[in-house]
């Protein structure tokens, strides 16, 4: 019989912590696969791969770490988890809390959350309340919760969190045999890129890998992209008020500052700001050049290196891997309008052959 995934923890429990895999909670995350990209090759010079987490369970990267939060919570009794979120986030801990038959508790933004992500936290269960403030102001009042009362912290400041992340490094390099010369990727609270880079340093054999042997001979120089209206690590100052039509990145004071900061100096990467014109147009070339609908938070790292190549600043012929960290449905309302930000409206036509074959242009 073959060998069927069977979630992060079961797959790279050599080099996960103990504590998270005495009672896994798991919906089957991970495995996601790792997609050539030839039109994105085309416009940068270089051979881009994009790493789909839309797969997910619950369609976004957050699953990776959510297991590994609520496997550790669950094996130390806990009866409730509390987050704060732009949305992904409330999703995948409403889906993996739900698993563990805990209590979820949410706070989100008012009005800054996306339906998609907004209607699966409620489908699963969660105990949702939208606060009056962004999304700072809700981590700031998730963590004195948890502080006080007898409910777990489950967003990326969670250490546990990061240690599930990271997995994705060794899914790039299990399927491409060794470290790409470049990981992109959107950065918004940090901890993707922070967790993508500790990965990548173990399966290189540094830090906490050095036990298990290298299994890449490098590692990528880490590029992370902010959004032009929420770039507080670009800025050098946190953001008091985050705009950008990007809403899982609009955050304005990253949990993980530093680390990002430390992932990007010691990988001799970077992080720039791209606009939200070239997240929609990243946005829309990934749907209908390369075939993978994502949200538009998602086409940040693509827009960084068009940019980028833009610029001549693409080493031509690098391997890159790209993130792309959310399904399209999370956020669909993007797709329905053109560049210049009108609606498209389907065309109507009569239910004969010659009138369909007309509109679409084949008589």
């Amino acid at each position: 019989m073959a060998h069927q995934w069977r979630g992060i923890i079961a797959e790279y429990a050599d080099r996960l912590p103990e504590h998270v895999q005495r009672k896994v909670v798991t919906l089957g995350e991970g495995g996601t696969p790792l997609v050539p990209a030839p039109a994105l090759s085309e416009l940068t010079g270089a051979e881009v791969f994009l790493k789909v987490e839309g797969m997910n369970p619950t369609g976004s990267f957050k699953d990776r770490g959510m297991t590994t939060a609520i496997s550790s919570a669950a094996g130390r009794g806990a009866k409730a988890v509390v987050c704060a979120s732009t949305g992904n986030t409330s999703a995948s801990a409403a889906a993996y809390a739900t698993a563990a038959g805990m209590l979820c508790a949410v706070l989100v933004p008012d009005g800054k959350i996306a339906m998609g992500k907004l209607s699966q936290a409620i489908a699963h269960g969660a105990r949702l309340l939208q606060v009056d403030g962004n999304f700072d102001d809700c981590l700031v009042a998730a963590r004195k919760l948890a502080e006080v009362y007898p409910v777990e912290l489950v967003n990326s400041v969670n250490s546990d969190r990061i240690e599930g992340q990271k997995t994705g490094s060794f899914e790039v390099v299990d399927a491409l045999g060794d470290a790409p010369d470049i990981h992109a990727l959107p950065v918004g609270n940090a901890g993707n890129i922070t967790a993508y880079w500790r990965g990548y340093r173990e399966y290189a054999g540094l830090d906490a890998g050095e036990e298990h042997g290298a299994v890449a001979t490098r590692t990528p120089a880490m590029w992370g992209f902010q959004a032009a209206g929420a770039a507080p690590i670009v800025a050098g100052h946190p953001v008091d008020q985050p705009e950008t039509i990007a809403t899982a990145i609009r955050i304005g004071n990253p949990a993980s500052w530093q680390q990002a900061e430390d992932a990007r100096d010691t990988s001799r990467g970077l992080i720039e700001a791209v606009t939200d014109e070239q997240i929609l147009a990243a946005h829309r070339i990934l749907s209908s050049r390369v075939g993978v609908f994502v949200e538009p938070a998602s086409a940040a790292g693509v827009a960084g290196i068009l940019m980028l190549a833009e610029q001549g600043r693409v080493p031509a012929g690098a391997r890159i891997v790209v993130t792309v960290t959310g399904h399209g449905l999370k956020d669909p309302q993007w797709a329905l309008k053109t560049a210049d930000g009108s609606e498209i409206v389907p065309v109507r036509v009569s239910a004969d052959v010659v009138s369909i074959a007309d509109a679409l242009e084949l008589s």
